[in-house]
């Protein structure tokens, strides 16, 4: 007697085929292991950059969000491992997919701060200006929003069999994918902008030059930008059925080239280039000038230090001239003409 079929529930699996193929344990979890053990040591390493630093009160907190990336991409290596190891529990499969989009938000954020430390050395009036800081501030608060967005649609894409929901979680998806992609390369033009319009002599701050932190800052915006548009382009491609064969952007190797192989490539090179030196500032800079500890030229400024310098001065020369007033005339005056008459005559040369 046949047993009744019984109706698989949520989370569905999915029909198409995912970034990277299906799960093959004799390739995904060696490679897989070994940008852990990567990752693992870059955490290490700037985490130990962080506290050496802090313990000199030099403080940059972009190495503690790098190490913030390093353990995120950590946890997305034991979920994909796990997923692989247990292909039919979905919900590592899809907590492994959310950690693969959202944990390198920390590099693009990192770069846009840099970019903005740029902006502000070299053309302080637009750096500076309130609506600049706003900018980024939004930037950020969008940026957040987006990956719910973006972690919604994901995880009810798993859960319903409705074709219009799935079409709306698609579309959140892709906004989210291209949203990622344009904040990625967002540092490229703005850099290249406050390079090519015409600026003052750039305001210095931390250590090395200038060329230096933009090489360092060009490079790896342009290494997570391959990685963002390679995922985007990606999700723009028509879905794949499982039934046709295996697309090659879809397969192994561009997925763990344009993600975690850039990545730690960025996690390792801001290491060596010392970020720590290069794009470190003041604590509490705050204005035109505050990056290198200098002041700006204010005229009223400077008349009162000229005022405070002249008038002890002056205060000196009168007390001076008083005190030798009062010792001439505490001498009485017969004693002062004896002592005028008894001086001796210089000599004729």
């Amino acid at each position: 007697m046949s047993s009744p079929m019984v109706k698989q529930g949520p989370p569905y699996p999915p029909t198409t085929w995912p970034l990277g193929g299906p799960p093959i344990k004799g390739v995904d979890v060696p490679v897989q292991s070994a940008f852990f053990f990567l990752f693992l040591v870059g955490a290490a390493i700037h985490m130990s950059i962080f506290q050496k630093n802090k313990a000199r009160g030099h403080k940059f907190l972009p190495s503690l969000f790098i190490f913030g990336f390093c353990m995120a991409r950590n946890v997305t290596s034991i979920l994909r491992i796990a997923s692989v190891c247990l292909p039919h529990n979905l919900r590592l499969a899809i907590a492994a997919q959310i950690f693969v989009a959202a944990g390198v938000l920390i590099l693009f954020i990192i770069n846009l701060i840099f970019t903005m430390r740029l902006v502000r050395s070299t053309h302080p009036s637009v750096g500076w200006h309130p609506i600049f800081s706003m900018a980024f501030v939004v930037i950020c608060v969008i940026i957040a929003g987006t990956l719910v967005i973006v972690i919604v649609g994901t995880v009810q894409s798993f859960y319903t069999l409705d074709t219009n929901t799935r079409s709306l979680d698609r579309d959140f998806q892709l906004y989210g994918t291209t949203f990622f992609a344009i904040i990625a390369t967002l540092p490229l033009p703005i850099t290249l902008l406050s390079l090519v319009v015409r600026h003052p002599p750039h305001e210095r701050f931390g250590a090395g030059r200038l060329r230096t932190k933009v090489t360092v800052l060009l490079v790896s915006t342009t290494l997570l930008s391959l990685g963002a548009w390679y995922r985007c382009g990606a999700l723009w491609h028509s879905p794949v059925p499982r039934s046709h064969p295996l697309p090659g952007f879809l397969s192994k190797a561009p997925f763990y080239v344009f993600n975690f192989l850039v990545e730690i490539i960025t996690v390792y090179m801001y290491a060596i280039a010392r970020v720590d030196l290069q794009w470190h500032i003041p604590n509490g800079a705050k204005g035109p000038g505050s990056y290198s500890g200098s002041q700006q030229y204010d005229p009223s400024h400077q008349s009162l230090s000229t005022t405070r310098i002249i008038l002890p001065i002056r205060l000196q020369i009168a007390q001076f001239s008083s005190s030798q007033n009062r010792r001439r005339l505490a001498v009485p005056r017969e004693q002062r003409w004896v002592e005028t008459r008894a001086a001796p005559n210089p000599p004729n040369t």
